[in-house]
């Protein structure tokens, strides 16, 4: 069945809800959720969002400044003036429409430190931050009418056509056909290409993979940020964050012994950059011969832990650690990605009528890492524009007649692929790069793709996310290879 619209949006995180929120009232949109529309990255953030809401103690300057050093300088500067000063209006957009952000015995909004800020700007919800926005922004999506939101719709493959995009989705074993003149990819990260994320189980890069095959540039994928402290005593693949603001709160990094060790490392101790402090607990490891760190907050109330952060603690007391008597293992894991499709400053690719955004685009604005907090921001802000770029555009039309049909059956997936994908670059880029290892992955993966896209596989969604992966990883070990 084929249907049309005004705009597809494909992904219902913050960046997708943010965007739909944003189209003209009288725009037939489509908002496609590859699962249901809470499991995203979005949902897991926890530290909060980052904003100046307070001119008179803080700055643009000094937001823009602490999101260019975090960023080693290699940020967009023209990306994070838009994010730092159109930022703030988003934020307080969000409080309008309801979400319950924690505030202090004045009613003021409460405001935290984390990592690499200067100034006490980061609103929250306890520690779950993300969660709450969702809630916030699906209430509201789903009072437009305008808005058709289908869950548990995967995107299988993604055609440009005179006029406009079609996209084919598979929902509940049956195929449809979505086509309109512009449309909005904002499928998040690419954390299940690593063995261990604290992504969710939709982060397989398929938005990155198919706008990469339509055409659009792919920008700096090899900039992968490695959260410094996932909590490291569960197997699972999927491990959940100790948030930057357990650091931001008093909390001390242990090594091994039980030693404060960040002043070999860094002078901003353990507030220092992600990227930094991960790198440090990778040296240190080697340093001493163990792999074993710890977060101590134990110093402080346990009144106050428990409150501040209600998730972190049961879901450590789940795993046999209380966090305001116990230390919490941790270890760097795979969390976020600073690369992606390549956009301007409107979230327009190079494609005519397509826009990215979220953590699948590349607007610059983190540069090689990003600063905490500013991942819900970017969602805000950079889904609002495209959301508003579309608004303003005439070049609309009638769409053209829709391109062949993708053949959807085939021979069974073959087993192990993604696997071992995930022990490539688990090896290969982890934190440190190991450039051989790079090498020799590329071209493993290469060769798993090539089999994938040129042999006739039935498309589910096991072959479609084992596509994205091959994709994906790929570009990844080529940028590191090459450098």
């Amino acid at each position: 069945m084929d249907r049309q619209y005004d705009v597809i949006i494909v992904g219902g995180g913050v960046a997708g809800l943010y965007a739909a929120l944003h189209l003209d009232e009288g725009c037939n949109a489509l908002l496609a959720c590859k699962r249901e529309l809470t499991l995203c990255n979005s949902s897991l953030a926890q530290g909060g969002v980052a904003a100046v809401l307070d001119t008179v103690n803080d700055s643009y300057e000094n937001h823009f400044r602490d999101t260019m050093i975090a960023g080693g300088q290699a940020n967009r500067p023209e990306a994070v003036r838009v994010l730092v000063e159109e930022g703030p209006a988003d934020v307080r957009k969000i409080v309008e429409l309801g979400a319950d952000f924690d505030r202090g015995p004045d009613g003021r909004l409460h405001q935290t430190l984390e990592g690499g800020h200067g100034h006490h700007r980061i609103v929250h919800h306890k520690d779950s931050t993300g969660a709450e926005i969702m809630r916030t922004l699906i209430e509201a999506v789903k009072k437009r009418p305008n808005i058709h939101i289908e869950e548990n719709t995967q995107m299988c493959f993604l055609d440009e056509m005179s006029g406009g995009l079609c996209a084919t989705f598979l929902q509940e074993g049956q195929y449809f056909r979505a086509a309109a003149p512009y449309c909005i990819l904002a499928t998040g990260g690419i954390g299940r290409v690593y063995q261990y994320t604290t992504n969710s189980a939709i982060a397989t890069g398929d938005g990155i993979a198919m706008a990469y095959d339509l055409g659009a540039k792919i920008q700096n994928l090899h900039y992968v940020q490695f959260h410094p402290t996932a909590f490291a005593a569960a197997p699972d693949r999927e491990r959940f964050l100790i948030s930057e603001a357990v650091r931001g709160e008093g909390a001390y990094l242990l090594n091994g012994d039980g030693q404060r060790f960040m002043q070999r490392y860094d002078e901003r101790l353990e507030l220092a950059p992600r990227d930094v402090v991960s790198r440090s607990i990778m040296l240190e490891s080697r340093r001493t011969g163990n792999e074993n760190f710890y977060l101590d907050i134990t110093r402080k109330d346990p009144d106050f832990v428990k409150n501040r952060f209600p998730m972190i603690y049961e879901k450590c007391l789940e795993e046999g650690v209380d966090i305001t008597k116990d230390w919490i293992p941790v270890f760097p894991c795979q969390h976020y990605l600073m690369g992606g499709i390549d956009v301007d400053l409107h979230a327009r690719t190079r494609l005519n009528r397509l826009y990215a955004v979220g953590e699948c685009s590349h607007t610059g604005v983190h540069g090689k890492n990003r600063l905490a907090s500013n991942s819900l921001l970017e969602a805000l802000v950079f889904g609002r524009r495209a959301a508003e770029d579309i608004g303003g555009r005439t070049d609309g039309g009638p769409l053209g007649d829709l391109p062949p049909a993708h053949v959807m059956e085939g021979a069974p997936l073959p087993t192990g692929i993604r696997t071992a994908v995930r022990q490539i670059l688990q090896q290969a880029y982890f934190v440190i790069p190991d450039y051989d290892a790079a090498e020799r992955g590329l071209i493993q993966v290469e060769s798993y793709r090539k089999r994938l896209y040129r042999s006739y596989f039935a498309v589910t969604p096991d072959f479609v996310e084992a596509k994205s992966l091959c994709r994906v990883a790929g570009i990844i070990l080529e940028e590191v290879a090459h450098r």
